[in-house]
């Protein structure tokens, strides 16, 4: 295991009525697990403004960001990877573009899912399943990286 330095990630809870925006951030889709879009974060940006840049490039949406409302970190022992996220609640101030690519080519798939929908997906973390629909805010503790 490698000495690495914990990243830092921020993702968007955005829903459009009662549908939650998930992506697939697998390229190739080597894998059928959702997550809320976001991704690493760049020094010197504020969080909010990392997240803005994060769903414009995966989704080609423009969004303000409100508070937190979940934070949840994950690992993978065998290579010492371990990620932070910061989850924000998001609206939407544009519309879903019809066709959009990912110019890095890592979210091959962008979809609103209904609350019933999110039940049955595999998805990460457990508590998009419920946060996105409650008031509530809270923390996932270190879990094992998933595909």
């Amino acid at each position: 295991m490698t000495n690495r330095p914990i990243r830092l990630a921020v993702r968007g809870v955005l829903l459009q009525g009662d549908r939650l925006l998930l992506v697939n951030a697998w390229p190739g889709g080597v894998s059928d697990l959702w997550c809320a879009p976001g991704g690493g974060v760049e020094k010197g940006q504020s969080l909010p403004d990392n997240l803005a840049r994060e769903i414009m490039e995966e989704c080609g949406l423009s969004v303000t960001v409100g508070a937190p409302c979940l934070v949840n970190e994950f690992h993978n022992p065998s290579d010492g990877f371990h990620q932070v996220e910061i989850f924000f609640r998001c609206q939407l101030t544009s519309a879903l573009p019809p066709a959009w690519t990912d110019p890095e080519g890592v979210v091959t798939k962008r979809r609103f899912f209904s609350r019933d929908e999110v039940q049955r997906l595999h998805l990460k973390p457990d508590s998009l399943r419920h946060i996105p629909w409650s008031d509530a805010i809270a923390y996932d503790a270190l879990e094992l990286l998933t595909k």
